[in-house]
């Protein structure tokens, strides 16, 4: 079968885009990946046995992408490209990246009458209302999360199928459709590969050695909670004195982050990365003692799973979570680690200093974790309802 992936973004990268990709290619599907650039790459070209198609977009074309439900004019944009691109790939089945694109993939699709594979990354109708443009004029009373809510719920109905990414945004999007046997679960899991080749920097463990490393991967927005571990470093110093929290990741909030770390005085003991290559990952999660992900609670972190745990987990490492529901209910169901209060710097220290004095509760909570993540949750089991559903859908 002929798949046309859509992704109304540059790539790469994108880890569940190419993890999906490549995998139904091992089906003997071919797939063709329609996506953006702005001007600096080629056009058409294969990556990793994808057929990549890249359509010319521009800075205007980025900004109303922000206000597709607002006016149409986004919208009308793509659905001429994806047309073109469905034409020119003969392409048989469309499968969609979240729901930016979802109005102009559906509206495209009315001159060919495909199956359409709607792929939910994440509650984003949620997840808008903590982007910082929308906090203020114009955004605040321009861009509507309800009104993406409601178009949401309209594409989940038109969907042939739904993938989303845990089984609690699987519950709660069954409950949103009349037919709720077409929403399945792919998660988003780490391939064997991450461990296996990884390439560790010495530079890197050199570096953090001397140190009690508290480590934080990924995207740095203050709603991952990253204000509850910083404002914990006074209480941990006392007791951890050679402590080093390391951030690698990257955000535009990232200024509120450093403010309240130059505030409390704890440059010495806070380390801000900034976004690096995925490579490194593993360098940092093998210099670190404890990992973290002490997301703020919200109807999206509540369903779904930040990929970086199963990261941790892959490389035996503890791990401490905040009480968001899916997170804590996978630490808490393979004995990976503590959960803490959200937003309680109080709550998260004392679960820090916990492991800090076992070493012997650090390696049973880092073992069991990799247990589940090695043997049970990497990409290539998890994957096999992705290869399934196309399978019945050819």
């Amino acid at each position: 079968m002929k798949i046309g992936m859509i992704l109304d973004n540059v790539y790469p990268p994108d880890p569940r885009v190419e993890n999906e990709a490549i995998e139904l290619i091992k089906g003997g599907h071919e797939v063709y990946l329609f996506c953006l650039t702005y001007g600096e790459q080629l056009l058409n070209e294969e990556v990793k046995g994808i057929q990549v198609r890249r359509y010319m977009s521009s800075k205007l074309e980025y900004k109303l992408s922000a206000l597709a439900y607002t006016v149409p004019f986004y919208t009308m944009m793509m659905r001429k490209k994806i047309k073109d691109f469905v034409i020119k790939n003969s392409i048989e089945a469309l499968h969609c990246h979240d729901i930016r694109v979802a109005e102009a993939v559906f509206s495209a699709n009315k001159h060919f009458n495909l199956p359409v594979v709607l792929d939910v990354h994440d509650n984003l109708p949620e997840n808008m209302k903590f982007y910082p443009h929308l906090q203020k004029f114009p955004g605040k009373y321009i861009i509507s999360p309800k009104k993406w809510k409601q178009k949401e719920d309209v594409f989940l109905e038109q969907a042939t199928k739904v993938l989303t990414v845990s089984q609690e945004f699987v519950d709660q999007l069954k409950d949103r459709v009349t037919s709720p046997e077409k929403v399945l679960l792919v998660p988003n899991t780490i391939n064997k590969s991450f461990y296996e080749e990884a390439n560790i920097s010495s530079e890197i463990i050199q570096r953090y050695k001397n140190n009690f490393v508290i480590l934080y991967l990924g995207d740095t927005n203050i709603r991952r909670g990253l204000l509850t571990a910083i404002n914990a470093v006074p209480n941990l110093i006392k007791e951890i004195p050679n402590l080093k929290l390391v951030i690698v990741g990257l955000n535009t909030t990232d200024t509120v982050l450093k403010q309240r770390v130059k505030e409390l005085g704890v440059e010495a003991y806070v380390d801000f990365e900034g976004w690096q290559n995925l490579e490194l990952f593993p360098s940092y999660i093998e210099a670190s003692d404890v990992c973290i992900s002490p997301l703020r609670r919200s109807i999206q972190h509540d369903v779904a799973y930040a990929n970086k745990i199963f990261q941790y987990m892959g490389f035996g490492k503890p791990i401490v979570v905040s009480d968001a529901i899916a997170q804590k209910r996978l630490v808490e169901k393979y004995d990976s680690g503590l959960v803490h209060e959200e937003r309680n710097s109080e709550d998260f220290a004392a679960q820090v200093k916990v492991l800090y004095r076992s070493e012997e509760l650090r390696e049973r909570y880092g073992n069991n974790g990799k247990d589940f993540v090695r043997n049970h949750f990497v990409w290539e089991i998890t994957a096999k309802a992705l290869t399934d559903l196309y399978y019945n859908l050819n």
